[in-house]
């Protein structure tokens, strides 16, 4: 299913190590065009996992808020300055590794943040535009510190230490 091809191979280096996200612009191409932008744009380096539930996900990509010297309390409230994007839903079901679009209740409003599945969703599918799948580092992103209580809302979050595409240096 992945297309895991170096020019949509998401590289995320974590604090444990790298994660290799496996983009699927067949499924989702308007999301992967747009996590392309941001990646080469450098605006994911340094941002948060601002919200970690265990048994569910960890969710980052606020380069609005999520950035170290940004307000941790505004973390995932941020976007980038692109528009919002519409929904690409898809049959493509959340599983373990699966990388979907965070937004508000309205669908057609995934910006920038995302989140990365610990477990399957079912309940999400359907509902999320899916956007990628981990190939490489699923580990690693099991090491990401976890928030406290139904929010998930994290102190001293981990963060994306540099975000870069496979078929970069």
């Amino acid at each position: 299913m992945a297309d895991a091809t170096p020019e949509n191979t998401m590289i995320i280096t974590l604090p444990a190590g790298e994660v290799h996200i496996a983009l699927l612009p067949d499924v989702a191409p308007k999301h992967v065009e747009r996590m392309k932008a941001l990646v080469a744009a450098k605006a994911y380096d340094g941002v948060a996992f601002h919200r970690v539930i265990d048994g569910f996900m960890a969710q980052t990509g606020d380069v609005e808020h999520g950035k170290e010297g940004g307000d941790p309390r505004r973390a995932g409230t941020g976007g980038s300055d692109l528009p919002d994007l519409p929904a690409e839903f898809s049959r493509v079901p959340f599983e373990r590794g699966t990388a979907g679009m965070a937004r508000s209740q309205n669908p057609n409003s995934a910006n920038s943040q995302f989140f990365i599945m610990f477990e399957e969703g079912a309940f999400l599918n359907g509902q999320y535009t899916v956007f990628g799948q981990v190939t490489k580092g699923m580990d690693h992103v099991d090491q990401i510190k976890r928030g406290a209580g139904g929010s998930g809302a994290v102190t001293d979050p981990d963060r994306m230490i540099t975000v870069r595409m496979g078929d970069t240096v």
